[in-house]
């Protein structure tokens, strides 16, 4: 039986050539994929700073209740018509504007998974949205 050179020393990649070892360019994949990522993640961090300045608008009750918001979910304002105000019926006004609220919520959650959708090309990234 042959002596094995290098025993207890790991493995050999032999033959993939090129000094990044694995078949990647010399110098690791700088050009390559994580050049790509890098890319992306830049694109990603920009597209999230200005989902902060873009702003969604919804209504309820036929547009007794205005609710704005930002990309981040920053809710900017809530305009009530003041003819939807009756003090014998609080909950109503309540309602309305609870439904308000959680439609800004959805419409800023969709505009980031737009804005965001756009750059990671449909994949679904767990947390990023």
């Amino acid at each position: 039986m042959a002596k094995s050179k290098g025993k207890g020393k790991g493995f050999s990649l032999g033959g993939l050539g090129g000094g990044g070892g694995l078949g990647m360019p010399p110098g690791g994949a700088k050009g390559g994929l994580a050049g790509q990522l890098q890319a992306m993640q830049k694109q990603m961090l920009e597209a999230q700073e200005s989902l902060g300045e873009k702003t969604v608008e919804v209504t309820a009750g036929g547009g007794a209740i205005k609710v704005v918001m930002t990309g981040h979910q920053k809710l900017l304002s809530i305009t009530i018509d003041p003819e939807v105000v009756n003090p014998e019926d609080v909950e109503m006004l309540q309602d309305l504007i609870v439904a308000a609220v959680n439609e800004a919520v959805e419409a800023s959650q969709n505009l980031a998974a737009d804005e965001l959708g756009s750059i990671t090309g449909g994949l679904n990234i767990p947390g990023l949205f």
